[in-house]
């Protein structure tokens, strides 16, 4: 049986198409830094309420983040399908709450966990309409509301990002079955 590929659209925005959602990953904090993709990500929310054009003198880089936030988007739902077969490697030690960022003791330690908490709660298609909704509402010179919640995908969306960039640092690897031993198996006497 033939699998469908998954297009992570990253030839949009880094000229190069990731085969995987590792790989998009990987292009995805090449192509920029964590700090700067959530600082334009909180800007764009904000602006998103304003009157005021977001970067009024360059509005073309709001879609090319917009694009490179899709494909991100979609890695991370890829990843959370694959979170039964993958785990990231370490221990997960952290040595100052900083080293948290967005993420909860638990989270750090698998930050998978993170990507499956957001796609139970929304799915990859809200996601992209919220990104959509938010860039269209930026880019716009009138003051409008939304109707949809944008606070809840914004904080999914952040959490995520901070969860990607530990995945980046860490490195994933394939969970090892591991065998029952006959002790385990054994019955209570």
């Amino acid at each position: 049986m033939k699998k469908n590929k998954i297009s992570f659209g990253t030839n949009f925005w880094s000229a190069y198409e990731a085969g995987n959602p590792y790989d998009a990953l990987h292009v995805f904090y090449d192509f920029s830094h964590l700090d700067e993709y959530k600082q334009i990500l909180s800007d764009i929310a904000i602006h998103s309420y304003r009157r005021k054009i977001y970067q009024q003198d360059n509005p073309c880089h709001v879609f090319v983040i917009y694009t490179a936030l899709s494909s991100f988007v979609k890695a991370c739902n890829c990843l959370k399908r694959k979170s039964r077969k993958w785990q990231v490697k370490g221990s997960g030690d952290y040595s100052s709450i900083l080293h948290l960022a967005s993420l909860n003791k638990e989270e750090y330690k698998n930050p998978l966990k993170v990507f499956q908490k957001a796609f139970e709660e929304k799915s990859l298609e809200q996601f992209e309409f919220f990104l959509c909704e938010i860039v269209q509402l930026s880019l716009s010179p009138h003051a409008g509301e939304s109707d949809y919640d944008i606070i809840t995908p914004y904080v999914h969306l952040i959490k995520m990002l901070d969860a990607g960039q530990l995945i980046m640092e860490s490195g994933i690897e394939k969970i090892k079955k591991e065998k029952l031993s006959g002790d385990i198996l054994s019955p209570v006497e």
